[in-house]
């Protein structure tokens, strides 16, 4: 008996490092997608970072305030707000007044970027639904919930301020 649950230890903890190699290897092309859009763009990549995130937001039905922006791609607001006037200048960011609170700031993105990103990202899109398409949806609500749960607990990790020995 001690035997197989050993087995069925050593065969759980391969799956699960199988699982967050995957998911390395899935977030390292992630990252090569956008700079692949940042250099077709003449972009940096934090920038390109933003254009997305400003057109993710905007394609959820909520457009990204600078602070909100700031946040997501781990940028102060002082460095933001560069990164706003390069995005601005560069004709694909407007910013705009809410319309129920004119204090808030929006950020939208311009028809020309949207075409741009629609034009790049549609096909990996098409890809992407292909693959999903191949899996019935309870499977894909686990996977989704485990993704979910693997976020959170990195989430957690980061603001607990993990210390770095340096040597």
């Amino acid at each position: 008996m001690g035997d197989e649950t050993q087995d069925d230890q050593g065969t759980l903890e391969r799956q699960r490092d199988r699982m967050i190699s995957g998911l390395r290897a899935y977030g390292k092309t992630y990252g090569e997608v956008g700079r692949q859009f940042a250099a077709g763009l003449d972009l940096h990549f934090t920038d390109a970072s933003a254009v997305i995130e400003i057109l993710a937001a905007e394609e959820g039905g909520t457009p990204l305030t600078p602070a909100r922006l700031s946040e997501r791609i781990g940028l102060t607001t002082g460095a933001t707000s560069s990164l706003l006037r390069r995005l601005e200048s560069a004709g694909h960011i407007v910013r705009s007044r809410d319309q129920e609170d004119r204090r808030v700031v929006t950020l939208r993105s311009t028809p020309g970027i949207q075409a741009t990103a629609d034009r790049f990202f549609d096909p990996l899109g098409t890809r992407i639904s292909a693959v999903l398409s191949q899996y019935p949806p309870e499977l894909l609500s686990e996977v989704e919930k485990v993704i979910e749960d693997l976020r959170v607990s990195m989430e957690v990790y980061i603001s607990e301020e993990p210390d770095v020995q340096r040597g």
